[in-house]
């Protein structure tokens, strides 16, 4: 037997007792894929795949704290070992265990639903292909500093549950941390990996519906629309002098902390409007006619000397600077009136204004908004509740208020509430333009009496992508859609508590 054919032989015994054996023999067989692929170039790929192979297996019963998780980590030190030169890797559903590709080369780089325990480091990792992390869960620390993406990366409704760093990495193709909607064709080959998507639990604070992070819509031909919002950065999120080449996606991402961009460089189409978003010292080569591209308020282009501009503090909004990113509650306090008061003056800013409140609504909050709260979490919950009422009292037209007096009615304004956490939402009486509630969460008591709504949706279809109702409801007199009943709106949306529709003796089930 030739000695290349005899590699091969060895490496396929090797992959097999990485998969069946345990212990001491596992370990071995490693050893064995670790020194074939060092030494025959072209076994590497195959004793890559083997190693892969084993980290998608599903975890043992002893979790992560025990000898699963070491079993994992030597695993992953041997693969990254065999990623020295650009290798394919296939980790889709896998579960990593601090995982260290630090300084590696990745072909083709596939870790989409892949869950990563405890730390993770990407840091100077080159992709050469596309790298997919679509509904990764990043539950520690996560470095990718210094990375290079020759391709696309994707992080759509990725969850970073710690702290994620980006910095200095270099984004030469699309760079999607959003969300979007898109149809597909019967026989298109997309539909075998959302057939085969095995998201992770949906279990973050304050919400319940496990069709969110993925949904599938059958209607008279086949649509698929993402589940969830974009990127979820829990903790602190930082992007410093990152290169964004070509688009910088980050509609509907979700950043719950801190989040900067500073001296950042865009080259193309930006989408990034979320009001903890900082700048300063970011640039932008794209030009004044390039569709679409959004900032967040209160920061605008300044062209400069040597063709790009720099992004500033917008002193046409003035006084509202970034109030809402600030960490400091009453800080936060006044910005919201601010707003109101920018939104009360500018007929013409005012979608913008409201854009702004619900993409702090849509802010992720680490913990339970019911039961005991510490003091710190009540001012959070009071701070979101101070937001809803901005909202409804410019959506109330003056004369639902008794005596007619109260802040300027702001006309045919939309709502942008997806996956939003609401808490004593009282929308009773207002007059809206379009609201996407979709995967929403109401707690408290919520009210939706005698509103009226040119559409509104709770749901991407049937009981995927659902709004939840965690307290009592009413939407007694209300019209949430011009052409369609109320009931037919909320198809699908859950109701834990009582719910009065329009007929209170008949509270609707999720069957409805």
């Amino acid at each position: 037997m030739a000695v290349e054919e005899m590699g091969v032989e060895a490496c396929r015994v090797a992959a097999r007792q990485v998969v069946e054996a345990t212990g001491a023999e596992r370990e071995a067989a490693l050893r064995r894929l670790a020194e074939l692929g060092a030494a025959h170039p072209a076994l590497r790929q195959g004793a890559a795949d083997a190693v892969c192979a084993y980290l998608r297996t599903p975890p043992a019963a002893d979790g992560t704290d025990g000898t699963d998780a070491e079993a994992r980590r030597k695993a992953l030190r041997v693969l990254a070992g065999l990623l020295l030169r650009p290798t394919a890797v296939d980790l889709t559903g896998a579960t990593l265990v601090d995982a260290d590709f630090g300084g590696c080369e990745l072909a083709e780089a596939r870790f989409a639903d892949t869950r990563f325990l405890g730390t993770t480091s990407f840091a100077a990792t080159r992709f050469t292909g596309d790298a997919v992390f679509a509904r990764a869960v990043f539950h520690g620390e996560t470095r990718f500093d210094g990375a290079r993406f020759a391709a696309d990366a994707v992080f759509g409704r990725a969850r970073f549950r710690g702290p994620a760093s980006f910095d200095r990495v270099g984004f030469a193709g699309m760079a999607w941390f959003g969300r979007g909607e898109e149809e597909l064709w019967e026989d298109d080959p997309a539909w075998d990996d959302i057939e085969d998507a095995d998201p992770a639990p949906w279990d973050e604070p304050n919400e319940d519906d496990p069709g969110w992070p993925v949904a599938v819509l059958m209607g008279d031909y086949q649509g698929w629309a993402e589940g969830g919002d974009g990127a979820r950065f829990v903790g602190a999120a930082s992007f410093r002098w990152a290169r964004f080449d070509g688009p910088a996606w980050f509609c509907k991402a979700r950043f719950g902390a801190e989040a900067t961009f500073r001296d950042a460089e865009f080259g193309g189409l930006v989408h990034l409007d979320q009001p903890a978003v900082d700048l300063a010292g970011a640039r932008w080569a794209g030009a004044a006619d390039d569709e679409p591209v959004c900032w967040p308020l209160g920061w605008a282009p300044e062209p400069g000397p040597d063709g790009t501009s720099g992004l500033a503090a917008d002193a046409s909004v003035e006084p509202y600077t970034r109030q809402l990113a600030d960490r400091g509650p009453d800080v936060r306090r006044a910005g919201l009136r601010a707003l109101g008061e920018l939104g009360d003056a500018r007929p013409e800013l005012r979608q913008r204004v409201v854009d702004t409140v619900c993409a702090y609504l849509r802010v992720p909050l680490p913990f339970a908004v019911t039961g005991e709260l510490t003091p710190a979490q009540a001012g959070e919950v009071q701070l979101r509740r101070d937001a809803q009422r901005l909202l409804a009292e410019r959506l109330r037209p003056a004369t639902a208020v008794p005596g007619g007096a109260g802040p300027l009615h702001w006309p045919e304004t939309n709502l942008s509430l997806c996956g939003a956490t609401l808490v004593d939402l009282d929308l009773s009486g207002c007059q809206v333009g379009y609201a996407d509630f979709t995967g929403a969460q109401f707690h408290g008591a919520t009210r939706f009496d005698a509103s009226g709504f040119e559409g509104a949706a709770f749901r991407l279809g049937g009981p995927e992508g659902r709004a939840s109702f965690h307290g009592d409801v009413t939407f007694a007199g209300a019209r949430l859609d011009r052409w369609r009943g109320v009931r037919d709106v909320l198809g699908g949306v859950v109701f834990h508590a009582g719910a009065v529709l329009d007929d209170p003796d008949a509270p609707p089930t999720a069957e409805d």
